[in-house]
């Protein structure tokens, strides 16, 4: 058979979703299995965005609102920029596909750190550029420094993850600004800030003012995380008026579905909860950071709502095996460590309790 897909597709490792927890206590012969492997909000969405998608499914025989204007307005209020220098996706990963397809294409590169978010590279290879991953440095944080010296003509995006997944490290305000002032004018920046709201650090980058300073900046953020709309998927991007109305020449009418809208709508009118969401965050990393040093694992600091961990190899099957979901980072050139999400404190003292044991047990 004549092989017609494109030779660039054809070469992408797809994107690998870890599989159900229903799936994997059929698979083992286990129940009640806990899914710290996700980065999803433990908490729960909002009570008052559950009550919204209920209500809203009523009218789910209409197509959504297509521009997602009353969520925008919101939105913009919310953030403090305006109604045209938004665009809502179904998820920051469509804005992100949204970005490869309007300014990439053969011939054409894009930097990001490594390890980083996974579908940077999926986004650059579907669209036919080059895919130029910048190791982070010795912390397993970004270097801006050799990011920058890896422009180059052919440069047209640089993605930044900050925080960064996989390792939940941050670059401050400092450096993310030199870094930013010494980009060529042409170069499109796409700053990933999809944990913006659990970070805690002071000088967190203000990546959003650079926007309005810095044309082409696009700013991606999300309702998945700390709003726990994950299954909805919600995601947003903030970039100068220009530069939006470009993304939306390829975005797809109704992106975004009328439930999502409705419940996203009124998650951002809900601050206690997510402020009760950082707050066990918070505690839950602190938590799991004292209790898996005192095992003698090595953790990371963590501007986000999961903790990267050298648990030693075979660690990530040996706690699947107990029923304890994270996720490993072998695909990411760390074969001994794993991702863990902060779950609700029963959950992380349940990680703790099995790793104390598996570390106790004679190899």
């Amino acid at each position: 058979m004549r092989r017609l897909a494109k030779a660039h597709v054809a070469q992408i490792r797809p994107y690998q979703p870890g599989k159900p927890v229903e799936e994997l206590e059929r698979e083992l012969g286990i129940s009640g299995a806990i899914k710290l492997a996700s980065n999803e909000n433990p908490v729960g969405p909002s009570p008052k965005a559950v009550l919204a998608a209920r209500e809203a499914l009523t009218g789910v025989n209409r197509y959504p609102d297509a521009g997602c204007f009353v969520l925008r307005r919101r939105l913009a209020t919310h953030l403090g920029v305006d109604p045209g220098e938004l665009l809502i996706g179904a998820g920051a990963d469509e804005v992100l596909g949204l970005i490869g397809q309007t300014y990439l294409g053969p011939g054409d590169e894009a930097i990001f750190a490594w390890p980083s978010f996974a579908m940077y590279p999926i986004v650059v290879q579907a669209a036919g550029a080059t895919a130029v991953a910048v190791p982070l440095d010795g912390d397993l944080v970004h270097d801006l420094g050799a990011m920058a010296a890896a422009v180059s003509p052919r440069t047209r995006v640089v993605f930044v993850c900050n925080p960064n997944n996989p390792t939940g490290t941050a670059v401050g305000a400092d450096a993310f600004d030199h870094f930013v002032e010494g980009l060529p004018a042409d170069v499109i920046l796409a700053v990933d800030e999809a944990y913006y709201e659990y970070a805690r650090r002071s000088d967190l980058p203000r990546a959003i003012d650079w926007v309005r300073r810095r044309p082409g900046t696009i700013v991606l953020r999300t309702f998945s995380k700390i709003y726990g709309l994950a299954g909805l998927r919600v995601g947003y991007g903030i970039s100068d008026p220009e530069t939006i109305g470009l993304l939306h020449r390829t975005r797809h009418p109704f992106n975004v579905s009328l439930v999502a809208q409705a419940a996203a709508l009124a998650a951002l009118d809900d601050a206690p909860h997510v402020e009760a969401s950082r707050r066990i965050n918070a505690e839950g990393l602190a938590y799991l950071g004292r209790e898996l040093s005192a095992l003698g694992i090595r953790v990371w600091p963590s501007e986000t709502n999961f903790l990267l961990a050298d648990a030693g190899a075979g660690a990530h099957d040996a706690l699947l095996r107990e029923g304890v979901i994270v996720r490993p980072m072998a695909g990411f050139g760390l074969p001994q460590h794993v991702r863990i999400t902060v779950g609700l404190p029963e959950e992380n003292e349940r990680l703790v309790k099995t790793l104390r044991r598996l570390r106790e047990q004679p190899r």
